[in-house]
Protein backbone atom coordinates (compact mmCIF):
# COMPACT_ATOMS: atom_id res chain seq x y z
CA UNK A 1 0.00 0.00 0.00
CA UNK A 2 1.52 3.37 -1.00
CA UNK A 3 1.53 6.44 1.25
CA UNK A 4 1.30 10.09 0.33
CA UNK A 5 4.67 11.91 0.20
CA UNK A 6 5.64 13.91 3.29
CA UNK A 7 6.99 17.48 3.04
CA UNK A 8 10.48 16.08 3.77
CA UNK A 9 10.11 13.59 0.92
CA UNK A 10 9.04 16.35 -1.47
CA UNK A 11 12.06 18.52 -0.71
CA UNK A 12 14.46 15.59 -0.89
CA UNK A 13 13.14 14.69 -4.33
CA UNK A 14 13.36 18.32 -5.44
CA UNK A 15 16.92 18.70 -4.12
CA UNK A 16 18.10 15.55 -5.88
CA UNK A 17 16.44 16.55 -9.14
CA UNK A 18 17.82 20.11 -9.02
CA UNK A 19 21.35 18.80 -8.44
CA UNK A 20 20.85 16.33 -11.27
CA UNK A 21 19.69 19.10 -13.63
CA UNK A 22 22.60 21.31 -12.56
CA UNK A 23 25.04 18.58 -13.52
CA UNK A 24 23.07 18.06 -16.73
CA UNK A 25 23.76 21.71 -17.48
CA UNK A 26 27.40 21.20 -16.57
CA UNK A 27 27.58 18.32 -19.05
CA UNK A 28 25.93 20.37 -21.80
CA UNK A 29 28.04 23.45 -21.16
CA UNK A 30 31.31 21.57 -20.96
CA UNK A 31 32.00 21.05 -24.64
CA UNK A 32 31.36 24.62 -25.87
CA UNK A 33 34.04 25.78 -23.42
CA UNK A 34 36.70 23.18 -24.28
CA UNK A 35 35.80 22.38 -27.90
CA UNK A 36 38.10 24.72 -29.80
CA UNK A 37 41.32 24.18 -27.78
CA UNK A 38 40.66 20.44 -27.47
CA UNK A 39 39.96 19.77 -31.13
CA UNK A 40 42.68 22.15 -32.35
CA UNK A 41 45.26 20.41 -30.16
CA UNK A 42 44.17 16.95 -31.28
CA UNK A 43 44.42 17.95 -34.94
CA UNK A 44 47.80 19.63 -34.47
CA UNK A 45 49.13 16.57 -32.64
CA UNK A 46 48.14 14.46 -35.66
CA UNK A 47 50.47 16.51 -37.86
CA UNK A 48 48.13 19.21 -39.25
CA UNK A 49 49.86 22.57 -38.79
CA UNK A 50 48.12 24.95 -41.22
CA UNK A 51 45.97 27.34 -39.14
CA UNK A 52 43.16 27.67 -41.71
CA UNK A 53 42.94 23.91 -42.18
CA UNK A 54 42.84 23.35 -38.43
CA UNK A 55 40.09 25.99 -38.06
CA UNK A 56 38.00 24.36 -40.80
CA UNK A 57 38.39 20.93 -39.21
CA UNK A 58 37.49 22.32 -35.78
CA UNK A 59 34.23 23.72 -37.21
CA UNK A 60 33.38 20.42 -38.91
CA UNK A 61 34.18 18.21 -35.91
CA UNK A 62 32.57 20.64 -33.49
CA UNK A 63 29.33 20.11 -35.38
CA UNK A 64 29.81 16.33 -35.43
CA UNK A 65 30.54 16.22 -31.70
CA UNK A 66 27.51 18.35 -30.85
CA UNK A 67 25.39 16.15 -33.09
CA UNK A 68 26.75 12.98 -31.45
CA UNK A 69 26.00 14.43 -28.02
CA UNK A 70 22.44 15.34 -28.98
CA UNK A 71 21.84 11.92 -30.53
CA UNK A 72 23.10 10.29 -27.35
CA UNK A 73 20.82 12.51 -25.25
CA UNK A 74 17.85 11.65 -27.45
CA UNK A 75 18.53 7.92 -27.23
CA UNK A 76 19.11 8.14 -23.48
CA UNK A 77 15.92 10.11 -22.98
CA UNK A 78 13.86 7.37 -24.61
CA UNK A 79 15.84 4.51 -23.03
CA UNK A 80 15.86 5.83 -19.46
CA UNK A 81 12.34 7.21 -19.83
CA UNK A 82 11.21 3.66 -20.65
CA UNK A 83 13.21 2.40 -17.67
CA UNK A 84 11.62 5.01 -15.38
CA UNK A 85 8.12 3.90 -16.35
CA UNK A 86 9.15 0.26 -15.91
CA UNK A 87 11.27 0.12 -12.71
CA UNK A 88 10.57 3.51 -11.10
CA UNK A 89 11.78 7.09 -11.38
CA UNK A 90 14.40 6.96 -8.61
CA UNK A 91 16.25 3.78 -9.63
CA UNK A 92 16.34 4.80 -13.27
CA UNK A 93 17.53 8.31 -12.38
CA UNK A 94 20.39 6.90 -10.30
CA UNK A 95 21.54 4.81 -13.26
CA UNK A 96 21.32 7.75 -15.64
CA UNK A 97 23.42 10.04 -13.40
CA UNK A 98 26.02 7.32 -12.89
CA UNK A 99 26.28 6.81 -16.66
CA UNK A 100 27.16 10.37 -17.58
CA UNK A 101 29.30 10.97 -14.49
CA UNK A 102 31.64 8.03 -15.03
CA UNK A 103 31.93 8.32 -18.80
CA UNK A 104 32.44 12.08 -19.00
CA UNK A 105 35.82 11.99 -17.25
CA UNK A 106 37.15 9.46 -19.75
CA UNK A 107 37.24 12.26 -22.34
CA UNK A 108 40.21 13.78 -20.51
CA UNK A 109 42.37 11.01 -21.98
CA UNK A 110 41.27 11.48 -25.60
CA UNK A 111 44.02 11.31 -28.21
CA UNK A 112 41.91 11.68 -31.37
CA UNK A 113 38.83 13.74 -32.31
CA UNK A 114 36.63 10.66 -32.69
CA UNK A 115 37.36 9.78 -29.04
CA UNK A 116 35.65 13.03 -28.04
CA UNK A 117 32.63 12.23 -30.22
CA UNK A 118 32.27 8.74 -28.70
CA UNK A 119 32.67 9.89 -25.09
CA UNK A 120 30.19 12.71 -25.54
CA UNK A 121 27.66 10.32 -27.10
CA UNK A 122 27.81 7.79 -24.24
CA UNK A 123 27.79 10.46 -21.51
CA UNK A 124 24.76 12.06 -23.16
CA UNK A 125 22.79 8.81 -22.83
CA UNK A 126 22.63 9.36 -19.08
CA UNK A 127 22.19 13.11 -19.31
CA UNK A 128 19.17 12.81 -21.61
CA UNK A 129 17.57 10.24 -19.33
CA UNK A 130 18.02 12.31 -16.17
CA UNK A 131 16.09 15.26 -17.60
CA UNK A 132 12.86 13.37 -18.28
CA UNK A 133 13.07 11.28 -15.11
CA UNK A 134 13.72 14.26 -12.87
CA UNK A 135 10.82 16.22 -14.34
CA UNK A 136 8.43 13.28 -13.93
CA UNK A 137 9.59 12.59 -10.36
CA UNK A 138 9.26 16.16 -9.10
CA UNK A 139 5.92 16.89 -10.75
CA UNK A 140 4.47 13.63 -9.37
CA UNK A 141 5.93 13.84 -5.85
CA UNK A 142 4.66 17.41 -5.58
CA UNK A 143 1.31 16.14 -6.93
CA UNK A 144 1.02 18.81 -9.62
CA UNK A 145 1.20 21.72 -7.16
CA UNK A 146 3.32 24.85 -7.78
CA UNK A 147 4.01 23.61 -11.30
CA UNK A 148 5.22 26.92 -12.71
CA UNK A 149 7.58 27.51 -9.79
CA UNK A 150 8.99 23.98 -10.02
CA UNK A 151 9.45 24.22 -13.80
CA UNK A 152 11.29 27.51 -13.34
CA UNK A 153 13.61 25.91 -10.81
CA UNK A 154 14.24 23.04 -13.23
CA UNK A 155 15.30 25.38 -16.01
CA UNK A 156 17.34 27.61 -13.68
CA UNK A 157 19.19 24.64 -12.16
CA UNK A 158 20.26 23.32 -15.56
CA UNK A 159 21.65 26.71 -16.52
CA UNK A 160 23.43 27.02 -13.18
CA UNK A 161 25.44 24.04 -14.46
CA UNK A 162 26.58 26.12 -17.42
CA UNK A 163 27.74 28.82 -14.99
CA UNK A 164 29.57 26.19 -12.94
CA UNK A 165 31.54 25.11 -16.03
CA UNK A 166 32.54 28.70 -16.70
CA UNK A 167 33.59 29.35 -13.09
CA UNK A 168 35.67 26.17 -12.99
CA UNK A 169 37.31 27.12 -16.27
CA UNK A 170 38.14 30.60 -14.97
CA UNK A 171 39.44 29.11 -11.73
CA UNK A 172 41.74 26.70 -13.54
CA UNK A 173 42.93 29.50 -15.80
CA UNK A 174 43.77 31.70 -12.79
CA UNK A 175 46.11 29.05 -11.37
CA UNK A 176 47.61 28.10 -14.72
CA UNK A 177 51.15 28.88 -13.49
CA UNK A 178 50.77 26.77 -10.37
CA UNK A 179 49.34 23.83 -12.30
CA UNK A 180 52.21 24.04 -14.78
CA UNK A 181 54.73 24.01 -11.91
CA UNK A 182 53.02 20.87 -10.61
CA UNK A 183 53.72 19.17 -13.92
CA UNK A 184 50.40 19.57 -15.73
CA UNK A 185 50.76 20.11 -19.47
CA UNK A 186 48.97 22.99 -21.24
CA UNK A 187 46.32 20.58 -22.58
CA UNK A 188 45.45 19.44 -19.05
CA UNK A 189 45.21 23.03 -17.87
CA UNK A 190 43.12 24.20 -20.86
CA UNK A 191 40.58 21.37 -21.12
CA UNK A 192 41.48 17.92 -19.79
CA UNK A 193 41.12 18.82 -16.09
CA UNK A 194 37.74 20.37 -16.81
CA UNK A 195 36.55 17.14 -18.42
CA UNK A 196 37.75 15.21 -15.36
CA UNK A 197 35.42 17.35 -13.22
CA UNK A 198 32.54 15.59 -15.00
CA UNK A 199 32.88 12.65 -12.59
CA UNK A 200 31.60 14.76 -9.67
CA UNK A 201 27.90 13.84 -10.17
CA UNK A 202 28.75 10.20 -9.37
CA UNK A 203 28.52 11.17 -5.69
CA UNK A 204 24.94 12.31 -6.25
CA UNK A 205 23.79 8.78 -7.05
CA UNK A 206 24.37 7.66 -3.46
CA UNK A 207 22.19 10.49 -2.17
CA UNK A 208 19.47 9.65 -4.68
CA UNK A 209 19.38 5.95 -3.84
CA UNK A 210 19.53 6.40 -0.06
CA UNK A 211 17.20 9.30 0.62
CA UNK A 212 14.96 10.18 -2.31
CA UNK A 213 11.43 8.69 -2.21
CA UNK A 214 9.79 7.04 -5.19
CA UNK A 215 6.89 8.75 -6.93
CA UNK A 216 3.58 7.96 -5.22
CA UNK A 217 1.77 8.19 -8.55
CA UNK A 218 4.13 5.67 -10.16
CA UNK A 219 3.75 3.29 -7.21
CA UNK A 220 -0.02 3.40 -7.63
CA UNK A 221 0.37 2.47 -11.28
CA UNK A 222 2.70 -0.38 -10.29
CA UNK A 223 0.14 -1.73 -7.79
CA UNK A 224 -2.47 -1.75 -10.56
CA UNK A 225 -0.04 -3.71 -12.80
CA UNK A 226 0.24 -0.89 -15.37
CA UNK A 227 4.07 -0.99 -15.35
CA UNK A 228 4.22 -4.62 -16.53
CA UNK A 229 3.24 -3.65 -20.05
CA UNK A 230 6.75 -2.32 -20.71
CA UNK A 231 8.69 -5.21 -22.32
CA UNK A 232 12.49 -5.34 -22.66
CA UNK A 233 12.32 -6.76 -26.17
CA UNK A 234 10.67 -3.56 -27.34
CA UNK A 235 13.98 -1.76 -26.79
CA UNK A 236 15.18 -3.29 -30.05
CA UNK A 237 13.28 -0.43 -31.65
CA UNK A 238 15.38 2.09 -29.70
CA UNK A 239 18.53 0.26 -30.83
CA UNK A 240 17.38 0.56 -34.44
CA UNK A 241 16.78 4.26 -33.91
CA UNK A 242 20.25 4.74 -32.42
CA UNK A 243 21.89 3.02 -35.39
CA UNK A 244 19.89 5.24 -37.74
CA UNK A 245 21.11 8.28 -35.81
CA UNK A 246 24.71 7.24 -36.29
CA UNK A 247 23.92 6.75 -39.96
CA UNK A 248 23.05 10.45 -40.12
CA UNK A 249 26.39 11.36 -38.53
CA UNK A 250 28.32 9.13 -40.92
CA UNK A 251 26.40 10.52 -43.89
CA UNK A 252 27.25 14.10 -42.96
CA UNK A 253 30.92 13.30 -42.39
CA UNK A 254 31.34 11.94 -45.92
CA UNK A 255 31.88 13.93 -49.15
CA UNK A 256 28.54 13.10 -50.81
CA UNK A 257 26.16 15.23 -52.85
CA UNK A 258 23.46 17.40 -51.26
CA UNK A 259 20.56 15.34 -52.61
CA UNK A 260 22.14 12.14 -51.22
CA UNK A 261 22.46 13.78 -47.81
CA UNK A 262 18.87 15.03 -47.85
CA UNK A 263 17.43 11.68 -49.02
CA UNK A 264 19.57 9.69 -46.57
CA UNK A 265 18.72 12.00 -43.68
CA UNK A 266 14.96 11.79 -44.32
CA UNK A 267 15.15 7.99 -44.49
CA UNK A 268 17.21 7.80 -41.30
CA UNK A 269 14.86 10.18 -39.48
CA UNK A 270 11.90 7.95 -40.40
CA UNK A 271 13.73 4.95 -38.93
CA UNK A 272 14.64 6.91 -35.80
CA UNK A 273 11.04 7.98 -35.28
CA UNK A 274 9.64 4.48 -35.78
CA UNK A 275 12.33 2.93 -33.56
CA UNK A 276 11.93 5.37 -30.69
CA UNK A 277 8.15 5.31 -30.68
CA UNK A 278 7.97 1.50 -31.00
CA UNK A 279 8.13 0.76 -27.21
CA UNK A 280 5.26 3.19 -26.56
CA UNK A 281 3.21 1.77 -29.42
CA UNK A 282 3.70 -1.78 -28.12
CA UNK A 283 2.91 -0.75 -24.54
CA UNK A 284 -0.35 0.90 -25.58
CA UNK A 285 -1.27 -2.23 -27.52
CA UNK A 286 -0.80 -4.43 -24.43
CA UNK A 287 -2.53 -2.09 -21.98
CA UNK A 288 -6.22 -1.45 -21.51
CA UNK A 289 -6.09 1.88 -23.34
CA UNK A 290 -9.04 2.63 -25.57
CA UNK A 291 -8.31 3.37 -29.19
CA UNK A 292 -9.13 7.04 -28.67
CA UNK A 293 -6.91 7.32 -25.61
CA UNK A 294 -3.94 5.64 -27.31
CA UNK A 295 -4.35 7.87 -30.37
CA UNK A 296 -4.47 10.94 -28.12
CA UNK A 297 -1.20 9.96 -26.38
CA UNK A 298 0.60 9.43 -29.69
CA UNK A 299 -0.75 12.70 -31.08
CA UNK A 300 0.47 14.59 -28.04
CA UNK A 301 3.89 12.99 -28.38
CA UNK A 302 4.11 14.36 -31.91
CA UNK A 303 3.05 17.81 -30.71
CA UNK A 304 5.62 17.63 -27.93
CA UNK A 305 8.31 16.79 -30.47
CA UNK A 306 7.46 19.80 -32.63
CA UNK A 307 7.34 22.25 -29.73
CA UNK A 308 10.61 20.94 -28.25
CA UNK A 309 12.41 20.89 -31.59
CA UNK A 310 12.13 24.62 -32.29
CA UNK A 311 14.08 25.92 -29.26
CA UNK A 312 16.48 22.96 -29.36
CA UNK A 313 17.30 23.56 -33.03
CA UNK A 314 17.97 27.23 -32.37
CA UNK A 315 19.92 26.59 -29.18
CA UNK A 316 22.30 24.04 -30.67
CA UNK A 317 22.36 25.55 -34.14
CA UNK A 318 23.00 29.13 -33.02
CA UNK A 319 23.22 29.93 -29.28
CA UNK A 320 25.68 27.17 -28.35
CA UNK A 321 28.21 28.41 -30.92
CA UNK A 322 28.71 31.68 -29.01
CA UNK A 323 31.69 30.52 -26.89
CA UNK A 324 33.46 29.16 -29.98
CA UNK A 325 32.83 32.43 -31.83
CA UNK A 326 34.07 34.40 -28.81
CA UNK A 327 37.28 32.39 -28.88
CA UNK A 328 37.70 33.07 -32.60
CA UNK A 329 37.20 36.83 -32.15
CA UNK A 330 39.42 37.08 -29.08
CA UNK A 331 42.10 34.71 -30.37
CA UNK A 332 42.33 34.75 -34.19
CA UNK A 333 43.94 31.50 -35.42
CA UNK A 334 46.76 33.30 -37.24
CA UNK A 335 47.68 35.27 -34.10
CA UNK A 336 47.66 32.13 -31.95
CA UNK A 337 49.81 30.33 -34.50
CA UNK A 338 52.33 33.23 -34.53
CA UNK A 339 52.45 33.86 -30.78
CA UNK A 340 52.00 30.23 -29.77
CA UNK A 341 49.54 31.18 -27.03
CA UNK A 342 45.98 32.50 -26.79
CA UNK A 343 45.65 36.26 -26.24
CA UNK A 344 42.46 35.92 -24.19
CA UNK A 345 41.94 32.27 -23.14
CA UNK A 346 39.11 33.29 -20.79
CA UNK A 347 36.84 34.53 -23.62
CA UNK A 348 35.03 31.18 -23.90
CA UNK A 349 34.50 30.94 -20.16
CA UNK A 350 33.20 34.52 -19.79
CA UNK A 351 30.82 34.01 -22.70
CA UNK A 352 29.48 30.80 -21.16
CA UNK A 353 29.21 32.40 -17.71
CA UNK A 354 27.19 35.46 -18.75
CA UNK A 355 25.03 33.46 -21.14
CA UNK A 356 24.28 31.08 -18.26
CA UNK A 357 23.48 33.92 -15.86
CA UNK A 358 20.99 35.30 -18.37
CA UNK A 359 19.62 31.79 -18.89
CA UNK A 360 19.04 31.22 -15.16
CA UNK A 361 16.81 34.30 -15.03
CA UNK A 362 15.19 33.53 -18.39
CA UNK A 363 14.30 29.92 -17.58
CA UNK A 364 12.67 30.91 -14.31
CA UNK A 365 10.80 33.79 -15.94
CA UNK A 366 9.61 31.63 -18.85
CA UNK A 367 7.86 29.20 -16.52
CA UNK A 368 6.33 31.92 -14.33
CA UNK A 369 4.99 33.86 -17.33
CA UNK A 370 3.45 30.67 -18.75
CA UNK A 371 1.84 30.00 -15.36
CA UNK A 372 0.34 33.47 -15.48
CA UNK A 373 -0.76 34.16 -19.07
CA UNK A 374 -1.07 30.66 -20.55
CA UNK A 375 1.17 28.17 -22.34
CA UNK A 376 0.53 29.07 -25.98
CA UNK A 377 0.80 32.87 -25.79
CA UNK A 378 3.99 32.54 -23.75
CA UNK A 379 5.58 30.16 -26.25
CA UNK A 380 4.78 32.48 -29.18
CA UNK A 381 6.19 35.48 -27.33
CA UNK A 382 9.37 33.61 -26.43
CA UNK A 383 9.89 32.72 -30.10
CA UNK A 384 9.79 36.39 -31.11
CA UNK A 385 12.06 37.51 -28.27
CA UNK A 386 14.57 34.71 -28.87
CA UNK A 387 14.84 35.31 -32.61
CA UNK A 388 15.38 39.03 -32.00
CA UNK A 389 18.11 38.35 -29.44
CA UNK A 390 19.94 35.91 -31.74
CA UNK A 391 19.95 38.43 -34.60
CA UNK A 392 21.05 41.23 -32.26
CA UNK A 393 23.97 39.16 -30.98
CA UNK A 394 25.27 37.81 -34.27
CA UNK A 395 24.64 40.89 -36.41
CA UNK A 396 25.95 43.65 -34.13
CA UNK A 397 29.23 42.15 -32.85
CA UNK A 398 32.58 42.20 -34.62
CA UNK A 399 34.91 41.87 -31.64
CA UNK A 400 34.95 40.46 -28.12
CA UNK A 401 34.03 43.39 -25.87
CA UNK A 402 31.41 44.61 -23.39
CA UNK A 403 28.63 44.77 -26.01
CA UNK A 404 29.40 41.16 -26.94
CA UNK A 405 28.84 40.11 -23.31
CA UNK A 406 25.66 42.20 -22.90
CA UNK A 407 24.01 40.83 -26.04
CA UNK A 408 25.17 37.31 -25.21
CA UNK A 409 23.53 37.58 -21.78
CA UNK A 410 20.29 38.75 -23.39
CA UNK A 411 20.37 35.93 -25.94
CA UNK A 412 21.03 33.40 -23.19
CA UNK A 413 18.05 34.66 -21.19
CA UNK A 414 15.56 34.72 -24.06
CA UNK A 415 16.55 31.39 -25.62
CA UNK A 416 16.69 29.55 -22.27
CA UNK A 417 13.20 30.65 -21.23
CA UNK A 418 11.89 27.65 -23.19
CA UNK A 419 13.68 25.34 -20.75
CA UNK A 420 11.41 26.59 -18.00
CA UNK A 421 8.38 26.36 -20.29
CA UNK A 422 9.00 22.79 -21.50
CA UNK A 423 9.21 21.08 -18.06
CA UNK A 424 6.00 22.89 -17.17
CA UNK A 425 4.07 21.95 -20.30
CA UNK A 426 5.26 18.47 -21.33
CA UNK A 427 4.23 16.65 -18.09
CA UNK A 428 0.75 18.17 -18.50
CA UNK A 429 0.29 16.31 -21.79
CA UNK A 430 0.64 12.72 -20.51
CA UNK A 431 -0.89 10.42 -17.86
CA UNK A 432 1.34 8.95 -15.15
CA UNK A 433 1.74 5.51 -16.77
CA UNK A 434 3.48 6.97 -19.85
CA UNK A 435 4.69 10.33 -18.53
CA UNK A 436 8.44 9.65 -18.32
CA UNK A 437 8.50 7.94 -21.72
CA UNK A 438 6.13 10.43 -23.36
CA UNK A 439 7.92 13.59 -22.28
CA UNK A 440 11.29 11.89 -22.74
CA UNK A 441 10.40 11.09 -26.34
CA UNK A 442 8.93 14.55 -26.96
CA UNK A 443 11.89 16.49 -25.64
CA UNK A 444 14.64 14.20 -26.80
CA UNK A 445 13.47 13.48 -30.34
CA UNK A 446 13.79 17.22 -30.74
CA UNK A 447 17.47 16.74 -30.01
CA UNK A 448 17.78 14.54 -33.10
CA UNK A 449 16.49 17.40 -35.21
CA UNK A 450 18.76 19.77 -33.28
CA UNK A 451 21.69 17.46 -34.11
CA UNK A 452 20.89 17.83 -37.79
CA UNK A 453 20.67 21.58 -37.23
CA UNK A 454 24.12 21.62 -35.64
CA UNK A 455 25.45 19.81 -38.70
CA UNK A 456 23.76 22.40 -40.91
CA UNK A 457 25.44 25.21 -38.99
CA UNK A 458 28.82 23.63 -39.65
CA UNK A 459 27.96 23.17 -43.32
CA UNK A 460 26.68 26.75 -43.66
CA UNK A 461 29.83 28.07 -41.99
CA UNK A 462 31.86 26.16 -44.54
CA UNK A 463 29.94 27.92 -47.29
CA UNK A 464 30.60 31.28 -45.61
CA UNK A 465 34.24 30.36 -44.87
CA UNK A 466 33.82 30.21 -41.11
CA UNK A 467 31.15 32.91 -40.82
CA UNK A 468 29.40 32.40 -37.48
CA UNK A 469 27.11 35.48 -37.84
CA UNK A 470 25.65 34.38 -41.17
CA UNK A 471 25.20 30.71 -40.28
CA UNK A 472 23.85 31.23 -36.75
CA UNK A 473 21.50 34.04 -37.76
CA UNK A 474 20.03 31.78 -40.42
CA UNK A 475 19.56 28.96 -37.90
CA UNK A 476 17.91 31.39 -35.46
CA UNK A 477 15.13 32.09 -37.95
CA UNK A 478 13.65 28.66 -37.05
CA UNK A 479 11.79 30.43 -34.22
CA UNK A 480 9.33 31.77 -36.81
CA UNK A 481 8.03 28.22 -37.31
CA UNK A 482 7.33 27.88 -33.59
CA UNK A 483 4.96 30.86 -33.63
CA UNK A 484 2.70 28.96 -36.04
CA UNK A 485 3.08 25.47 -34.53
CA UNK A 486 2.11 26.29 -30.96
CA UNK A 487 -1.52 26.97 -31.88
CA UNK A 488 -1.93 23.29 -32.82
CA UNK A 489 -1.21 22.28 -29.21
CA UNK A 490 -3.81 22.13 -26.40
CA UNK A 491 -3.88 24.89 -23.79
CA UNK A 492 -3.35 23.30 -20.34
CA UNK A 493 -3.29 26.47 -18.24
CA UNK A 494 -5.43 26.06 -15.13
CA UNK A 495 -6.00 22.30 -15.64
CA UNK A 496 -4.93 19.39 -13.44
CA UNK A 497 -2.21 17.00 -14.61
CA UNK A 498 -3.75 13.86 -16.14
CA UNK A 499 -3.61 10.71 -14.02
Amino acid sequence: MTTLPTPRAKYLALTAALLGWMFDGFEMGLFPVISRPALAELFRSSGITDAKQVEALVGQWNGLTIAGFLIGAATGGVLFGWLGDRIGRVRAMSLSILTYALVSGVGAFATAPWHIVLVRFIAALGMGGEWSLGVALVMEVWQGRSRAMLAGLIGAAANAGYALVALLSLGLSSIRGTLTEWGFSSSWVEWRLLMMCGVLPALLTFFVRLYVPESHSWEKEKEKGATKGWATKDLLGVLLGAFACWGILILWSQPVSTWQRVAGTLLALSLVFLGYIYPVFRYLGRSSESEGSAKNILTRMLLGVMLSSIPLLATWGAVQWAPTWADQLANPPQAVETAGVSKNPQARAYTTLFSALGAIVGAFAGALIAGRVGRRWTYAGLCLASMGSVLLFYQTNTEFNSWFIITCTLMGGCSAAFYGWLPLYLPELFPTRVRATGQGFSFNFGRILAAIGALQTGAIMGAFQGGYPEACSLMGSIYLLGIALVWLAPETHGKEMPE
